[in-house]
């Protein structure tokens, strides 16, 4: 008889989770990927490299972030009680500088000049500015016009921070444009440039990078939780686009008796082009360089995709989800942008805290399984902070119930 499942999975030498992830890129660029592959796995175990990322983790970023009680926001709701874990209090205001400070230094080690990124919500970019500022690195964020436009406050901070923002003015000009935009630059100067993605999708060894650069936020939440409660989470919620923040957090509890929901978003509801909900809607086929969960048409190219939140709109989803889902130790649901933005004006007025509306997302599903639930715990990952969506939301819906006074 077999043992236990281990969950906490590796992509194998060739970069597969089960039968996704890989390296489908052009020739040129199977050397370039393999010399970060092979560096990685150096230089990650060496005791500067992680003495270094400690450092920075702990005098720069402000970690380890916290966990917050939500007493209202749960007595609202009369059932489970919701918790967060507060990675919009990591500097810059998301869970992306845990993979970008990770991937600058592993630039720094192996010589790179320049890292070069797309973003959508402008989370990843700004993250990926403060890095190459943190490093004395040059930094090129590639990004849809439809999302500078909706992430003003974003495209300033990049600017800002010294790193140069191009507008991406092809297709539907949004995270996937983007990530084509950037990929073609990479292909330019692969051998001075390190293309750090935004999050756990593209070519091996990217998923896997951003995957053990993310994993503090599970370590991190596993021991608060059970230091605050003496008690393990009944579940853990995380929103999904590419997967970053959730695979982060779920990699702390995937071994545990935690149910593990990852939040994909429906947008305007199951109407091809109205969401981005790849786990729920696609079949596997080749994004990016990777295999994963695709929204594609019959000749196999990516439908579109729309979400409010700009960081979830993209048409493929993490390797390693792909696999979490088939082998069904993570359940992938969903949520419309009706219900993030409830959850963006609820967490705002009950507890004092503005979320991101890819974090928004999680809360959603939270508040309805706290109700389905009636009495447990729920951890939710709060990946992020919403003064970048203050704009679009009052544009968009105003102030809520109420208008502000």
């Amino acid at each position: 008889m077999s043992g236990p499942v281990d969950y906490r999975l590796s992509p194998d030498s060739d970069g597969y989770f089960g039968v996704y992830g890989g390296v489908h890129v052009p020739d040129c660029l199977i050397g370039p990927l393999q010399e970060v592959a092979h560096a990685y796995h150096r230089i990650s175990r060496s005791a500067d490299f992680i003495a270094e990322l400690r450092y920075i983790r702990k005098h720069f970023q402000g970690r380890p972030t916290p966990i917050s009680y939500c007493r209202r926001l749960s007595d609202s709701l009369d059932g489970a009680r919701i918790y967060l874990k507060r990675e919009d209090l990591n500097h810059s205001g998301a869970h992306k500088l845990n993979h970008c400070m990770g991937e600058a230094l592993l630039a720094k080690y192996i010589g790179k000049k320049r890292i070069i990124a797309e973003t959508g919500a402008g989370q990843h970019g700004v993250a990926l500015a403060t890095a190459a500022a943190y490093f004395g690195l040059e930094c090129e964020i590639h990004m849809g016009e439809v999302d500078i436009a909706k992430q003003a406050p974003n495209v300033a901070r990049m600017k800002l921070l010294g790193a140069k923002v191009v507008p991406v003015t092809f297709g539907l000009r949004t995270l996937k444009e983007a990530v084509d935009s950037a990929f073609e630059e990479y292909l330019k100067d692969p051998v001075n440039t390190l293309y750090c993605i935004g999050s756990v999708v593209g070519p091996h060894p990217f998923p896997l990078l951003v995957r053990d650069f993310q994993e503090v936020v599970g370590i991190e939440a596993r021991e608060q939780f059970l230091e605050m409660t003496g008690n393990l989470p009944e579940a853990v919620t995380a929103c999904v686009g590419g997967g970053s923040n959730a695979m982060g957090i779920f990699r702390g509890f995937v071994n545990d008796p935690t149910e593990l929901y990852g939040v994909e978003p429906l947008g305007k509801g199951p109407k091809v082009g109205d969401h981005a909900a790849s786990m729920t809607y696609g079949t596997p086929g080749i994004l990016h360089g990777f295999k994963c969960y695709l929204l594609q048409d019959e000749a196999g190219e990516p439908l579109p995709v729309y979400s409010c939140a700009s960081g979830l709109d993209y048409p493929g989803v993490g390797p390693e989800h792909c696999q979490l889902r088939d082998l069904g130790r993570v359940k992938y649901v969903t949520a419309l942008d009706s219900e993030a933005i409830d959850a963006f004006f609820k967490l705002s007025r009950l507890e004092g805290i503005i979320p991101a509306l890819e974090s928004a997302h999680a809360v959603a599903y939270a508040m309805k399984l706290a109700t389905e639930m009636e009495q447990g715990a729920i951890l939710v990952n709060l990946s992020g902070r919403g003064d970048k969506d203050l704009d679009y939301v009052i544009e968009n819906y105003g102030f809520g119930d109420t208008e502000a006074k």
